[in-house]
């Protein structure tokens, strides 16, 4: 399980030139099976997602294809959790 971190860089006034690759980018993850959740950091420092169903060396690949990434408008960073405890109804997503 990991979660992404897509924090504002100086470039954040750009942001509106790349939104509809993002949020292309988005649905990919969210289609291909990756992605749980995504939203805003509150306040306005950017985004973040919960992501599953993959490697670490693969989620890097996909968060360096974010169009808001290539154009440095967000610095991300990958945090993965190896989770020891849950409600059980989140056990469908722990395999």
């Amino acid at each position: 399980m990991f979660i992404v971190l897509l924090k504002f860089s100086d470039n954040k006034a750009k942001a509106g030139q790349f939104m509809d690759g993002h949020k292309a980018w988005l649905k990919r993850g969210f289609d291909d099976g990756i992605f749980l959740m995504s939203g805003s950091l509150k306040p306005q420092l950017g985004g973040g997602i919960m992501a599953h169903n993959t490697s670490r060396e693969a989620l890097e690949a996909r968060v360096n294809d974010d169009p808001f990434v290539t154009h440095g408008i967000v610095v991300p960073e990958i945090i993965e959790i190896e989770p020891s405890q849950r409600q059980p109804q989140l056990e469908g997503l722990f395999g």
